[in-house]
């Protein structure tokens, strides 16, 4: 059934007329520039070309020595001849947007073609690529027709066939091969004569993506060799057709091509290999994108896109994005994206945003971001390795180097911090981490942990009332925020929730407290404080065995009963404190 099916799909997508992005573009390289230096890096003038026609250079550091120096004096002449003279023909250059990408190609190249012929609704062509300066035959060219989406890899005596179905007065093959130039050249199938030099008006267009995927990490071995081979030759072109189908990369109604040609819909029963989709692509198993993916996107297992995703990706396991996404990813496992996160992540185990997230991340476990604006919600972790301006929430630890946001966790950690934490503990460099003693009307001896900051801090509360016949243990947590006045003074107010043990642990006796301190900074690490208190008791309904050594009422003997049994009344706190 899935063959017949493919075969359906390899029909329908037969009849599609793939048609080359005509997207304007600015011509650069016909930019005329005056320019007169004299011994300057080449670096330099590079950046001075740029500068006067509006462009930027993208080159490879080891295509030329950085400290060369060079000597120029042109008036109003195109770019691509001040390049010319700059590096003596060695540099190929393609246009990409702002950017005029040099690389090197020392080398020039030609076809020779060997037999040209027509018939029985079959155009067919053969022959040879070779180097022009040495009469070699080059293996591995890449020879294709960009309107009929065709190409063939020469083997290892340079030599190519390539057949074309339908009527054709003659094709336009290009040659291309890694560190050579480009050659366009007309072939007519009713004259059988030396072909005639083409001029391809995209020659110098750039590619509207990079070409990231095609040597990229694990899911390569999932392209052929001719496929990477391909894109190394052929790195620039790119088509677009309504439909394609596949049944592996390997086996598509777009052949070889299928990495240099951006569909309306992609169809791929176990796993596809396009340039980019601009509409629907669904695989029962992987997706592989060398470009940018628009609208939706469905994989069984995984989808990798070389580019960006501006719509919405799906996934039964794994979404690997090289750029940004703006939308919506859903993955079973893991969602990771180099660049920057403009939507929402979501996946049972992982979401990483390289760059930065301005969104949600939700996972099972963890969520990674480095600037973070939005909100991450994880099961166990949340890290931004940058700055955040957002909101982390996790079931054990959130950390952030420098957190201006919102942290809530069991562990809340950060490098510097002026935001709000709100955990068992807070830590920070530069903020607090207290130990107070002190003691007040219920309990003699108390010692707390504080750690956050200025804004927000959180106590963590031990305590024993020691005597003979009036014992207490306690434990509890609190929250508080202390109001700088100087350097010496401030004011703290806090409050807790304790747990009170007279003798019984069945009985659950709570003690709510809120408290104004005076803080009083005797030494750099050292501080005195003190202030009222108001209690609120709840204690539990079973009787002390008499003789018991535990303090049988906690409240004092000035204090007022509420309707529901507990109790209240004022107190104090007296104590010290030291920053560790």
């Amino acid at each position: 059934m899935k063959i017949k099916l493919l075969f359906l799909l390899l029909f329908i997508s037969g009849f599609c007329i793939a048609q080359v992005n005509t997207t304007d573009y600015r011509r650069n390289l016909s930019k005329g520039v005056s320019l007169t230096v004299r011994q300057e890096r080449v670096s330099n003038v590079l950046q001075m070309i740029g500068k006067a026609g509006g462009f930027y250079f993208s080159y490879n550091g080891v295509l030329f020595r950085q400290d060369s120096l060079v000597n120029l004096n042109v008036k109003n002449i195109p770019v691509r001849e001040v390049l010319d003279q700059l590096f003596d023909g060695k540099v190929d250059y393609k246009e990409n947007g702002e950017y005029i990408i040099l690389r090197y190609a020392v080398n020039h190249l030609t076809i020779e073609a060997e037999h040209i012929g027509s018939g029985d609704n079959e155009y067919a062509i053969s022959g040879y690529v070779t180097d022009t300066r040495t009469g070699n035959k080059i293996k591995q060219a890449s020879v294709y027709e960009k309107r009929l989406l065709q190409a063939a890899l020469t083997d290892n005596n340079g030599y190519f066939t390539l057949r074309f179905r339908g009527e054709h007065s003659g094709v336009i093959l290009t040659a291309s091969k890694e560190s050579y130039r480009d050659t366009s050249l007309v072939f007519l199938a009713d004259i059988n004569i030396k072909p005639g030099k083409y001029e391809d008006p995209d020659q110098e267009r750039g590619a509207f993506f990079s070409n990231t995927f095609g040597g990229k990490g694990f899911w390569r071995f999932l392209v052929s060799s001719k496929q990477r081979i391909q894109n190394l030759n052929i790195p620039d072109f790119f088509a677009q057709t309504p439909i394609q189908a596949s049944f592996t990369p390997g086996l598509s109604s777009h052949g070889s091509m299928s990495s240099s040609v951006i569909n309306k819909v992609s169809l791929n029963v176990i796993g596809g290999y396009t340039a980019g989709t601009n509409g629907f692509e669904i695989a029962g198993v992987f997706n592989l994108t060398k470009g940018d993916i628009r609208k939706i996107q469905m994989a069984g297992l995984f989808n990798v896109v070389g580019g960006s995703v501006k719509g919405t990706q799906l996934s039964g396991a794994y979404n690997d994005i090289n750029l940004n996404v703006d939308g919506f990813q859903v993955a079973g496992l893991l969602n990771r994206v180099e660049g920057k996160v403009r939507g929402i992540q979501m996946a049972g185990v992982g979401n990483i945003a390289g760059k930065e997230l301005k969104g949600a991340q939700v996972a099972g476990l963890i969520n990674m971001s480095k600037n973070t604006s939005g909100v991450q919600l994880a099961g166990v972790l949340n890290k931004s390795s940058g700055h955040l301006k957002g909101v982390q929430i996790s079931g054990l630890v959130n950390y952030a180097k420098k957190m201006d946001g919102f942290q809530f966790g069991v562990v809340n950690l950060a490098d510097s911090s002026s935001g709000v934490s709100i955990g068992l503990i807070n830590l920070s460099n530069h903020g607090y981490r207290k130990i107070s003693v002190y003691t007040n009307e219920v309990v003699n001896t108390n010692i707390a942990f504080k750690s956050g900051n200025a804004n927000l801090y959180t106590l963590l509360i031990v305590g024993k009332n020691f005597s003979g016949t009036a014992q207490v243990l306690t434990y509890g947590l609190g929250l508080g925020h202390d109001f700088i006045l100087n350097k010496r003074f401030a004011i703290a107010a806090e409050g807790t929730i304790q747990s009170i043990y007279l003798g019984n642990f069945e009985e659950a006796n709570n003690l709510y407290r809120l408290q104004t301190l005076l803080q009083v900074n005797a030494l750099p690490r050292l501080a005195f404080f003190a202030g009222p208190a108001y209690n609120y008791y709840v204690k539990g309904s079973s009787d002390i065995p008499s003789g018991d050594k535990y303090k049988k009422e906690l409240a004092p003997k000035q204090h007022h009963d509420f309707s529901n049994g507990a109790q209240g009344w004022l107190g104090w706190n007296l104590g010290v404190a030291v920053s560790l």
